[in-house]
């Protein structure tokens, strides 16, 4: 089984507490977008869980969300066999686009199907909150709310199609740091979450850029430098808005017209800004049901 595991960028993200057990409550508005690792799975005969993956330095035994994963419905539903992984990574890594997160949710999916479980989405999305709070929507994907840690989902309709630059420099954030060092009680500009989703139910792409927003740039941006660089020359190059996606390092600009973000892209790589960018747009449930 062949499946496309994606990104997801975060059109706006606030947090608006902190609870006991250090978790933080938050309200996103989450975007998956089409850029993706490729991820192939196969039954045998030999009981556990076996990966491989194109890049030496992701680890591919307990350690990887994905591996969880299969091990986690392999032990519920007392499965004699195993299943071996094989990963093709393109999202970036650390970069605050849930590709961990997305891997992991590509494999519950492809479990369910391999050893044919007949679990529901709302049980799998059940089982992905097991491994991380972003995994119930990258099972979900589209365009979404998400409030608690993350894991209470509502669905919202489809953005305009559009064009999404990707940008990200070289460095690496731990989301644990970012997280850690947000300041609740700081001078913190939060966003309009409840317009955007008005935006977003009028198809208004001008109401959904004027309101990016992403709490966590006060955290990261002040460590990391070049991500306010890249935003400045997605704006300069014609990014009708450009935020960067979770705790980052990545920045994303949204583009109306398809040779503005092309023209873009290619200063942007041309930079020593970005070391990995990538032109892609919104996934969108109605126009392609990829597995």
């Amino acid at each position: 089984m062949q499946l496309k595991s994606m990104a997801k960028i975060n059109l706006a993200l606030d947090i608006t507490g902190k609870r006991a057990n250090g978790y933080h409550d938050v309200r996103m508005i989450m975007q998956t977008i089409c850029l993706y690792d490729q991820i192939e799975m196969e039954r045998t005969k030999e009981a556990g869980v076996s990966m491989r993956a194109n890049v030496p330095f992701l680890p591919v035994d307990r350690r990887n969300l994905a591996v969880q994963a299969a091990d986690i419905l392999l032990k519920a539903f007392d499965i004699p066999e195993g299943v071996a992984i094989k990963l093709n990574k393109r999202i970036p890594v650390a970069a605050g686009l849930a590709g961990g997160s997305s891997n992991a949710a590509a494999v519950l999916v492809g479990m369910n199907h391999l050893f044919s479980l007949g679990l529901s989405e709302q049980k799998l999305m059940e089982y992905g909150l097991q491994l991380g709070a972003d995994v119930p929507y990258c099972i979900m994907r589209g365009t979404a709310l998400a409030e608690g840690i993350g894991e209470i989902l509502t669905p919202l309709p489809e953005i305009p199609y559009c064009h999404i630059l990707i940008g990200k420099p070289p460095v690496s954030v731990s989301t644990k740091y970012v997280y850690e060092h947000f300041d609740m009680a700081g001078d913190v500009l939060h966003p309009d979450v409840d317009g955007m989703i008005r935006a977003i139910n009028d198809r208004s792409l001008e109401g959904i850029v004027c309101r990016l927003e992403n709490v966590l740039e006060q955290v990261t941006v002040p460590e990391y430098p070049v991500i306010e660089e890249i935003r400045r020359l997605m704006l300069q190059y014609g990014a009708a808005g450009a935020r960067m996606s979770g705790s980052g390092p990545t920045v994303f600009g949204i583009f109306e017209d398809r040779n503005t973000a092309e023209k873009a892209a290619e200063a942007l790589r041309k930079s020593s800004l970005a070391n990995m960018v990538f032109l892609t747009r919104p996934f969108q449930i109605s126009r392609e049901r990829i597995s």
